[in-house]
């Protein structure tokens, strides 16, 4: 009756994988009981609508909360702290809760809420999984070498100014148990190698780098690892330590509506050349597509599109076609949409 419930913070990038490792957790609980709590930056919850498309008994779908609010580091007592105590109340009580923050999340406040008396009481924060999309850091974003980072930077005037990204990215690195290299399939060995070493030398202490391919990681690596990250907060550096709170102006999140396509390979077309005219980090959401039952789900990141049909429209669902756009600040936001078709 005493026993904290354990709960597992995954972090990671724009389009890292978060969710797919989500997702084999769920189907993989063996027997546990879980809830969890999806942020995201927008009002289409493509995360959560994913995950909720796979809860089963393990997992049901009351057990899932979805945070559209803002940021999760940016609102823990405001949203967090809510949705923990109602996951806490169910009957019977989740043995494990996970916690997909944002892309563009600091994971730092969110472990530092576990301090705080109401929570410490009642929660653990069993590890800190860091999600990475191995194939972006391969080609060179969010690298650690200022060398590197400063030539690019010469070379190229969209870079004349610091990118924050570098600093989420590595925020994120420093405050985890466990870095996955996710899309290892998309790398070859020589490169994964490199990336793993990579990393081991900008994190602050030992922690395990391990290489995955849709997520796909045994449960027991994921959960189980008992690191009480509350209790190893100085452990823990982030780039905003000295700073009383921090926000995410640095970037901009919206949402395009367009018409239904005809063509998805057109569509993807659009969406690759808005990306390289426009600074867009990330794009997804569901789309209609002319005379098909299923909805298609939209995912990029970069240059790099993937497209699914992943479920037939509801009887009475709205066909809307709508994509979350994240971007840097200052972004033409009607020409976006214009490009994309909305």
């Amino acid at each position: 009756m005493l026993a904290k419930t354990p709960v597992t913070i995954v972090t990671g990038f724009l389009g890292a994988g978060k969710t797919t490792l989500i997702r084999h957790l769920m189907a993989n609980a063996s027997g546990r009981r879980l809830a969890l709590i999806i942020n995201e930056f927008g009002d289409v919850g493509v995360d959560g609508d994913l995950v909720r498309s796979c809860s089963d008994a393990a997992c049901p779908e009351d057990a899932i909360i979805e945070l559209a609010n803002g940021c999760i580091c940016c609102t823990v007592a405001d949203d967090f702290a809510p949705a923990i105590t109602k996951l806490l109340a169910r009957e019977p009580k989740p043995d494990h809760i996970v916690v997909e923050t944002s892309g563009l999340a600091l994971p730092k406040p969110l472990i530092k809420a576990f301090d705080w008396p109401d929570l410490r009481s009642k929660l653990t924060v069993d590890g800190v999984v860091a999600v990475v999309d191995a194939a972006a850091v391969a080609e060179g974003r969010f690298a650690d070498d200022p060398a590197r980072i400063a030539e690019q930077r010469l070379s190229d005037p969209s870079l004349d100014h610091d990118n924050p990204l570098e600093e989420v990215y590595e925020d994120q690195l420093m405050s985890a148990d466990l870095v996955v290299l996710n899309k290892a399939d998309l790398v070859d060995k020589h490169e994964l190698d490199a990336l793993k070493a990579q990393i081991a030398l900008a994190l602050p202490r030992a922690v395990k780098v391990a290489a995955a391919r849709e997520g796909a990681i045994d449960v027991d690596v994921l959960i189980g690892m008992n690191a009480a990250a509350e209790d190893d907060l100085d452990a823990r550096p982030s780039h905003h330590d000295a700073e009383a709170e921090h926000d995410h102006d640095d970037f901009d999140t919206f949402v395009v509506a367009i018409p239904a396509v005809r063509d998805p390979d057109t569509l993807i077309d659009r969406l690759a050349a808005a990306t390289r005219a426009h600074d867009i980090l990330r794009v997804k959401g569901f789309i209609e597509v002319a005379g098909k039952p299923l909805r298609m789900l939209v995912q990029g990141v970069g240059q790099r599109f993937r497209r699914d049909f992943d479920r037939p429209w509801g009887v009475d669902e709205p066909r809307l076609s709508r994509l979350v756009v994240i971007a840097e600040r200052g972004v033409d936001r009607d020409a976006v949409a214009a490009a994309l078709g909305g």
